[in-house]
């Protein structure tokens, strides 16, 4: 299943992507797409459902993050071997875990609005896996189990607040509208291999990343297996797996950065696209 929610005026209603590109509105069955309804049984009983019985949402409605109350956002860093070589940095002996903060999260076509004073804000296609089940102490043999799917994230970073700002990468990570989710979250079972995704991201029509989670050094199995012995994963959290090569930060001869009329578009293999504008605060 695809699962989303969208927009409806100043509700955000749960609905479902048919094979024929059709939103469905699911209101009646769930009251949203959160940790909640992302267990094994509540989704079973959605992939039971008839879509064409389902009601039709009409017109081409905003898309919200394809998860609500996420609890977690979790990053992952240089966990792509040529993302690393590109950043002239070791390979992690561990995954590089740091945290985004849940209010940078936003709809898949929302703007990015570059903050006040930011000069190095960059772009990051990357493999999102939600959590369905809890997670503590679970094996890489067993991780998968724990995952409801599968999402397009942009893990948009300022890299001189990440940088140069005294402090860890969060400060660069979590700024407003930093994190672009969606555009539906892609039940595991229609991604029978997580690690045989490929990955792109546009910037102005000009290809900036290419990529394959083939190259990660960290498989997802890995990443949750890990991050489990530390804290204890829940329904709905979201886990930013890294990016492949191509960022702006790494760019030759030197960086190229956004600016406010810019325009990405995101994809991965299966997920779907998302596109943003990007603007300049202007509070």
């Amino acid at each position: 299943m695809k699962l989303l929610r969208y927009r409806a005026g100043k509700e955000v209603l749960p609905g479902l992507l048919d094979n024929s590109g059709i939103i469905r509105d699911l209101s009646v069955h769930v009251p949203d797409i959160t940790g909640a309804v992302l267990n094994d049984a509540v989704l079973a009983r959605l992939a039971a459902l008839d879509p064409s019985e389902l009601p039709q949402v009409e017109g081409k409605p905003d898309l919200a993050p394809c998860v609500g109350q996420c609890g977690k956002f979790l990053g992952i860093g240089l966990n792509y071997t040529d993302h690393a070589e590109e950043m002239g940095m070791a390979l992690p002996e561990h995954p590089i875990l740091f945290l985004k903060a849940t209010s940078s999260i936003t709809g898949p076509n929302d703007d990015v609005v570059l903050p006040r004073g930011s000069v190095a804000t960059d772009w990051e296609v990357e493999l999102g896996v939600v959590i369905g089940t809890a997670a503590k102490y679970v094996s890489e043999e067993e991780a998968l189990e724990h995952v409801a799917g599968y999402c397009v994230v942009n893990d948009v970073s300022e890299r001189d607040y990440q940088t140069k700002l005294t402090g860890q990468w969060t400060k660069g990570k979590s700024c407003d509208t930093f994190g672009p989710i969606g555009p539906w979250l892609v039940t595991r079972d229609e991604v029978p291999d997580p690690q045989k995704l490929w990955l792109a991201c546009d910037v102005n029509g000009v290809r900036r990343q290419t990529g394959s989670t083939s190259r990660m050094v960290f498989t997802v199995a890995q990443i949750i297996s890990h991050l489990s012995q530390l804290m204890t994963l829940h329904p709905g959290d979201v886990i930013a797996t890294g990016t492949p090569p191509g960022v702006g930060m790494g760019a030759k001869p030197k960086p190229v950065y956004l600016k406010s009329g810019d325009v990405m578009q995101l994809e991965i293999e299966g997920l779907g696209v998302q596109t943003q504008n990007v603007r300049s605060d202007s509070r």
